[in-house]
Parts: structure tokens; sequence; C-alpha cells
């Protein structure tokens, strides 16, 4: 397949196989100060733990600096979260159920969606020794061998057993202001590699089932011994390959942190720990 980065209303959209679905991966400058988490209610002590979960998420976001993920240099910013916004919104993920509770809103969960000022935002990031990545940003094909017992597939665009992983590589996708672009069956049955060769098949193979500006493979076998998966990534760009390891995740966490260390190469912040 061809990975394509269409701007449409100032978007970087998803082209994915044969169905041409597009999916927003990250919008071109503003959205990389956009967060979104979830909380309980419209409160304030709720708001302001989300203003601060979004804050490290946009810091990483905009910097491509995945290392900054619990570090403990954030704290004092992430305490005065509150004076980098710009403004913020809510969703309610409930709309158009009924109120649970006598308020109607104390237990509902809300999508909270902050806009973070870019100027300061960029200020921490220059206090903290680092620095924005820019757009546009590289395009990053995808391929991923999954395991577990007898059942092994690689995660596909259009495949049904592929639902759940593709949907969490999209929203670990977007956390990370990233566009990537995944296989299609019929891709993968031109080049006829199967999970478990995934890693050690030559680049250039795969590069003709799914493209782009870099290649991101991932091998996740699920092990009862760890209780999670084990997830071995490799990243190919420009001709250096790079390799990282880690055990007993969730994918949705093994996704997050495999395209978090694809940003840290990406955005020049070294290799991923």
């Amino acid at each position: 397949m061809t990975w394509q980065s269409n701007r449409i209303g100032g978007v970087i959209c998803l082209v994915l196989a044969a169905a041409f679905n597009c999916w927003v991966a990250s919008a071109a400058a503003d959205d990389l100060y956009r967060a979104r988490t979830i909380v309980t209610g419209q409160g304030e002590a709720n708001r302001i733990i989300g203003f601060a979960d979004g804050l490290e998420d946009v810091l990483i976001k905009v910097s491509g600096a995945f290392q900054l993920a619990g570090d403990s240099r954030l704290e004092p910013y992430k305490a005065k979260a509150g004076d980098f916004v710009k403004s913020y919104d809510y969703h309610d993920q409930m709309s158009g159920k009924p109120k649970r509770d006598e308020q109607g809103t104390r237990d509902r969960p809300y999508d909270l969606i902050v806009d973070f000022d870019a100027k300061k935002i960029d200020g921490a990031l220059t206090a903290l020794g680092l620095k924005s990545w820019p757009s546009p940003r590289p395009g990053v094909g995808v391929l991923i061998g999954m395991e577990q017992g007898s059942r092994q597939y690689i995660v596909t665009s259009d495949a049904k057993q592929s639902d759940l992983q593709r949907d969490s590589l999209l929203a670990a996708a977007l956390k990370r202001g990233m566009a990537v672009a995944l296989p299609s069956v019929a891709d993968l049955e031109k080049v006829k590699i199967s999970a478990a060769a995934l890693m050690t098949t030559p680049a250039a193979t795969l590069t003709s089932a799914v493209s782009g500006d870099a290649l991101l493979r991932g091998h996740l076998v699920w092990s009862e011994e760890n209780l999670g998966w084990i997830a071995d990534w490799q990243m190919d760009f420009r001709r250096q390959p790079h390799r990282w390891q880690f055990r007993g995740v969730t994918f949705d966490e093994a996704f997050r942190r495999g395209l978090g260390g694809a940003a840290r190469i990406l955005s020049g912040n070294g290799e991923p720990g």
C-alpha cells in the first residue's frame, strides 16, 4: 500500500488500504498542543487532575521526548498546569443516555479536551533542555505480529481479527501526534510473511507491503509467566535499525511504548529506553 499525508482542513489523514479510510492521526499545528483525557464529572478537583495529565501528554507530543513520561521534573509544571491552559471543553461519553445520579453529572464520564498555550509549552520544553518537534512529521509504516498460543496474525487495516489492535494503534498515534499506516490483507498476501518471521524479514521486502518515511515493526507474544505481552520493536529509519523490548504489559501499553519509542527516534531525542 502507499502511505499518504493529505492536508484536508489542516488535518493529516491516515489512508488505509483499498477501503481508503481516513483516520485523523494528528492536526498540523494547533492539535499538537491539545490533550484529551477522561474525567468523572465536571468538578474542579477532577478538572485540575485532568489538566496535569494533559500537560504531560502535550509536552511529550510536542517534543517527541517519550522519556518525559513520569519524569519527576514535570511535577512543578503539573502542579500549576492550569496556568498553561488556553481553553477547555467537555464531551459527555454518555450523551443521550439516562442520567444516573441526582445531579446528573457527578458520576458521568467526560472527555476533557484541553488546548494549551503553545508559547508556554515551548518555554517549558526549553527549560527542560528540549525543543518542539515540528510539522510535517515523518509518516510511519507499521507492521505488528501478534502471537497468543497457536493464534498468530499480523495487524492489518481491514481484517476483523485486528479491530481491537487497530483501534489501539490509532489511539496511540493520536496521543503522540503521529501519522501511521497499516497494510491490508491483500498487501500481506503479496509478500507472504508470517507473524513469527516478521522481525527477521528484510526491510526491503516489508516496504512492499506498507510504506512510509520510516518502517516500524513489532512482535508481541503473550506470556503467562509475565502476565502480559512481551513486546519486541524495531524501527528502520535512514538505513539505521533501532531495537527495544519490554515485558508484561497490555497490548495497549505495548503500542503506546512502541510509538513512543519511534517518536523519540524520529524527533532526535535518542534511542528508546
